[in-house]
């Protein structure tokens, strides 16, 4: 997963801008590369600049053609999968989604030419002061993730089963609280965790599995003319259908009141049904296992982010932390079974538990 990663949309800089390249041999490949795609593609390459990097290891440039623009997208592939990135592209092309497509792939080297989908991301559009003036963008959010999961297929993509959700909450012990905090846990601490993991990942398990793209969020989601086109997809799997929901309305960058998530998540619910999507019909029961679904990825991320910082020398990320903390508390909070884990939260923060459990924004 790279959480909350920079789409390729706005600019980072421009054609005139130096690209930098800690390996000579691999830009001198990358040159090459884009040299002979120039002809059948119609490129400037005196256009060439950097749109974007992420989490992770990927860049992404921007360059004009002759009809538009298009971007190149530097993974190296040792460090990124990029045959994930191609078979989930297709996929959401199949379904019928506005997603890029691969015009050109350099497999060895980890080099791919992609149709670019805009310079605006619904991130960029939200208006946070006024929640109700985003309904309808969070409407186009919430029809765009019904077709990628009406498309689900088994066996197409990995699971996201006991094991990779295990895997992500150790994050949280091992990059929060241990690297980050500076905390080591005594052995009660360590089985309240062990104890609350079991239950998150047996209450997600329970949910039916579909495709989860694991990073649906406005700012991976771009505004187009007539629907919205989806980013950073590579790491998507065949798991929860409460996944994405959730990610949607508990997002590093807006946190919304809780009568705006309701209402979004509801309008999601009758609509997945409607789609004949696997979500249940009691509602209360659904929102309460997106919420638990939420405090898996919540845990997780700020795993992901403290390492980060910590491992990678990317501290922005772990600004935004605190947002995520607020997440888990609030979640901790309302449900009985997982007061150990406020508790256990509030000793590592320092804080105190408090009443009322909506998301005021932060």
């Amino acid at each position: 997963m790279s959480p909350h990663s920079p789409s390729p949309s706005a600019a980072t800089s421009s054609p005139s801008t130096p690209i930098v390249w800690a390996d000579a041999q691999r830009a001198t490949a990358f040159h090459a590369w884009l040299n002979g795609l120039a002809a059948p593609h119609q490129l400037q390459l005196d256009s060439l600049h950097l749109a974007a990097a992420d989490a992770g290891f990927r860049r992404y440039f921007r360059l004009q053609t002759a009809t538009g623009s298009c971007i190149a997208m530097d993974a190296p592939p040792d460090k990124e999968n990029c045959q994930a990135f191609a078979q989930v592209a297709t996929l959401m092309a199949q379904a019928g989604l506005r997603a890029p497509e691969v015009l050109a792939w350099d497999e060895p080297n980890g080099f791919m030419l992609l149709t670019d989908l805009g310079t605006q991301t619904m991130l960029d559009v939200l208006q946070p002061e006024t929640p109700l003036a985003n309904t309808g963008l969070y409407h186009q959010a919430v029809d765009t993730l019904i077709t990628w999961q009406r498309a689900s297929q088994p066996g197409v993509l990995p699971a996201y089963d006991a094991a990779v959700l295990q895997r992500e909450l150790a994050l949280f012990p091992d990059w929060y609280v241990a690297q980050h905090r500076g905390i080591t846990l005594d052995d009660s601490q360590r089985a309240t965790l062990a104890s609350v993991f079991a239950q998150i990942v047996a209450n997600n398990l329970e949910a039916p599995s579909v495709y989860v793209h694991r990073d649906f969020m406005p700012r991976n989601l771009m505004v187009g003319a007539d629907k919205l086109g989806v980013l950073d997809f590579q790491d998507a799997l065949y798991g929860p259908i409460t996944y994405d929901i959730a990610s949607l309305l508990r997002d590093a960058f807006h946190s919304w009141e809780e009568d705006f998530v309701l209402d979004i998540t509801i309008r999601y619910w009758e609509r997945a049904r409607k789609a004949g999507l696997p979500v249940g019909d009691d509602f209360g029961a659904f929102y309460r296992s997106v919420e638990w679904m939420g405090l898996q990825r919540h845990l997780k991320v700020a795993g992901i982010f403290a390492r980060l910082t910590l491992r990678d020398g990317k501290p922005k990320y772990l600004a935004d932390t605190p947002r995520f903390i607020a997440y888990i508390r609030a979640t901790a909070g309302r449900y009985r079974e997982l007061k150990p884990l406020l508790h256990l939260v509030d000793k590592i923060e320092g804080t105190q538990a408090t009443t009322g459990f909506a998301y005021g924004r932060m």
